[in-house]
Order: C-alpha cells, then sequence, then structure tokens
C-alpha cells in the first residue's frame, strides 16, 4: 500500500514537472522568436514597456508580420504567448509608467506580477533594487510602492 501510494505521489510529481518543462520550452520557443524576428528590427525596450493585452499583441504581431517580420503562421500563437507572459498587460494606475520605465530595465512583467507580496516587503524590494543600482527618485519611489503594493499583494 506504501509503495502505490509512493508510486503515485512520484508519478503526480513526474506529471507536474513534466507540464512545467512544457510551458518552459513553449515559452522558450515565443523568446527565440522574438530575438530572431523582432529584434532585428528594433531593440527590446518597445517591448518591455509596452505592456499589452493579447489582443493587442496580436495585432502588433500582425503588424510586424505585414512589415517584413519573419513568423510563421505555426509559430505566431507561440510568440503571442510570450509576449503576453513576459510582457503583458497591468493594472492600470499611477505607478505603471513608473513599473514600466524602472523595473522592466532588468524584470520581465512575468517576474513582478509573480512576486505578491504585502506593502512591507514591497518596501524592502524596492530598497533592495535601489541598493542594486535601480533609477528609482526619491518622488516615484512612494507612488510604485503605492501601485505594488496595491495591484501586486
Amino acid at each position: 500500500m506504501v509503495l502505490k501510494i509512493l508510486t503515485a505521489a512520484g508519478f503526480v510529481a513526474a506529471a507536474a514537472l513534466g507540464l512545467a518543462r512544457a510551458q518552459d520550452v513553449a515559452s522558450d520557443k515565443g523568446e527565440q522568436i522574438q530575438n530572431a524576428a523582432c529584434l532585428g528590427c528594433h531593440d527590446l525596450r518597445p517591448i518591455q514597456t509596452a505592456a499589452y493585452d493579447r489582443g493587442m499583441w496580436s495585432s502588433v504581431v500582425d503588424s510586424m508580420i505585414n512589415k517584413g517580420a519573419e513568423v510563421k503562421d505555426i509559430d505566431k500563437p507561440a510568440l503571442v504567448d510570450y509576449l503576453v507572459k513576459s510582457h503583458g498587460p497591468l493594472p492600470s494606475g499611477r505607478g505603471q509608467a513608473i513599473l514600466l520605465n524602472t523595473c522592466t530595465i532588468c524584470h520581465d512583467l512575468g517576474r513582478v506580477r509573480a512576486h505578491t507580496v504585502s506593502r512591507e516587503e514591497w518596501e524592502e524590494t524596492l530598497n533592495a533594487m535601489l541598493n542594486e543600482g535601480a533609477m528609482l527618485s526619491d518622488q516615484d519611489f512612494p507612488v510604485l510602492l503605492d501601485y505594488l503594493a496595491r495591484n501586486f499583494k
């Protein structure tokens, strides 16, 4: 009986790991497509600061394909999925522009979204980022802190 439970638990863990790896591979494929198709014409900053939703990213990709970006039809969903995951929409509000122009210098939006902590922990994170060289003014600090604490808790 114990062996059956351990075997079942191992199977579930292996299946979860396999799913996580499949998602990472899809994300890696999307990033590879982005790097090959998008970065040939412009740098990453316009992508990092866009924060578009799925519909808008799909429209942007279509527009770029019409302008000559080489993205196969079969690769478009992986690219759009990656763009939404890494550079997708954010809640609107005061502080959003600061986040896009400051935090995305080093981090994709997926990382920001995944860091859901208390206000105090956000303050500690921002102070740590300042110590790492983040360009965040004294004026923008409380605005960004309020935005993060309100939207990513």
